[in-house]
């Protein structure tokens, strides 16, 4: 019984992990913009926090637009686009028990068992990609990602390029 006890704590802690270190990719559209209108953008604006990740987001940005037939022109295009990057901490609390007493049972508080608890802090970047219609400047597209960072600033380059194609799979949406 103690075995499966473990097993299945371990299972879960696995499952919180995994959801706290995956990319969460969100978009949403304004249902009546008819997207075969738009086939060239002109960039709004940047704001990463340094010139080194705007100039990344940029350029993947491009290559998934490219990629959809979208062409980009320095400025007047029929839609322009925006993106945002911040960066915070999140903090994780994971409490382990013994076994030997300690949490809840099915008759209340148990005994004599200890209950560690360790605070994870994870660096978390998000980053914001809207879409407008160039002339009313009306939000047509909003496309959302979160992820934990590493340290290392090449695995983050690739993240960054593999959520935004995740970001961009269904782009434009088909009504």
């Amino acid at each position: 019984m103690r075995k499966h006890y473990l097993l299945v704590l371990f299972g879960l802690l696995l499952l919180s992990s995994l959801r706290v270190f995956g990319a969460q990719i969100s978009t949403d559209y304004d249902h009546s913009a008819n997207f075969s209108q738009y086939k060239t953008y002109s960039w709004l604006k940047v704001q990463a926090g340094d010139s080194l990740w705007e100039d990344r987001i940029k350029q993947d940005v491009d290559a998934q637009l490219a990629a959809k037939g979208w062409t980009k022109f320095d400025s007047n295009g029929s839609a322009t686009i925006s993106a945002f990057q911040s960066t915070q901490n999140q903090q994780t609390l994971q409490t382990f028990y013994d076994g030997f007493g300690g949490g809840w049972r099915w008759r209340g508080f148990g005994g004599d068992g200890m209950a560690t608890t360790t605070t994870d802090v994870t660096k978390v970047g998000t980053l914001v990609v809207d879409i407008f219609d160039a002339q009313p400047q009306k939000l047509i597209w909003r496309g959302k990602q979160s992820d934990a960072l590493s340290g290392n600033p090449g695995k983050n380059e690739k993240k960054l390029a593999k959520d935004l194609a995740s970001m961009f799979k269904h782009f434009p949406p088909s009504h």
